[in-house]
Order: C-alpha cells, then structure tokens, then sequence
C-alpha cells in the first residue's frame, strides 16, 4: 500500500511544514489524504502506513482516526449523508429528517445502503446553527431541510450515480 505519487508529493509538503520532531502536527491532513486516496475508509493497514510516513506510533494515528467523525473506520457509500443531531437542528427537525432517509433508504444510522451509494451517519454540531436542519454531503453543506429537499437530494444523487 503506498499512495500515488501525485499524493505522496502533497503528503511530503505537509509535513515539510512543521520542525523535526513535529511532523505528528501533519497527522489530520494526511489521514484526509489517506481517506481520500484508499476507499473513502481508514482500515489498519492505512492507519499504520500513515504512522510509518510520520514515524510515529500507530495508537497515536488510531486514537485520532476513532475522535473525529470526519474518519471512517470502514466502508461507507459514495455519499455519506451526514446529518446534525445537535440541539438546535434537534429542535428545526433533524430527529424526523434523520428518520425519514432511514425509511426512504431501508438503513439505520451508521448503514450503507446495498447498492453502496449511500451511508447515513448522525453528526454532531456542523456549525450551522442558523440554517438548521442541516446535513454535510462531502465537502457541501444542504441546509434548511425538509423531506421534500432531501428526496430531492437523494434523486438527484441516484441519477449523477448513473451517469
């Protein structure tokens, strides 16, 4: 397992970036790197490559893969619909939006649908209070949600994934 080239040259800028001794500064963008490059999943092997590229323990690349949300710690769908669970989305609706991809989908939190498009995974704060319920779709936020926007949402995704 070794990342392209074109990806080992960015992992090699990042960590150029920070003193000797402190490359494990590098440790959260180079586990997006990996996420990226190897599945849109972080499995062992990953999580100890990266170790070996920082030359730092694997617990430590383990302790902040398993914190963060932002890492999977296996297999997802091509869109993993993240959805806020927080307070303040709580209150605009995200229990009954969340409930209802659950339904349309046939999955439960932390599933993949069969067909491997799609992935359901409750997410704490995103920090978009204001614009509440809201969800994170890779690197775009969809705010304001209702059950129409999502059904949308997830048909517009259907027809991209087979084009």
């Amino acid at each position: 397992m070794k990342f392209s080239q074109e990806k080992l040259n960015k992992v090699n800028e990042i960590i150029a970036r920070y003193p000797e001794g402190k490359q494990k500064s590098a440790l959260i963008p180079l586990l997006h790197i990996a996420q990226e490059e190897f599945g849109g999943w972080l499995d062992v092997p990953v999580m100890d490559y990266v170790a070996e590229l920082l030359h730092i323990n694997p617990i430590e690349v383990y302790e902040v893969a398993t914190f963060y949300t932002m890492f999977n710690m296996k297999p997802v769908g091509k869109y993993v619909l993240e959805v806020c669970q927080t307070g303040p989305c709580m209150l605009r609706g995200s229990d009954q939006i969340i409930d209802h991809i659950k339904n349309k989908l046939g999955i439960q939190a932390g599933e993949t649908t069969p067909d491997g498009l799609f992935t359901l995974k409750p997410a704490e704060c995103l920090g978009a209070c204001g614009y509440a319920p809201m969800m994170q779709l890779g690197k775009f936020f969809k705010e304001n949600l209702t059950i129409e926007k999502v059904d949308a949402l997830i048909e517009d995704l259907k027809a991209a994934a087979k084009n």
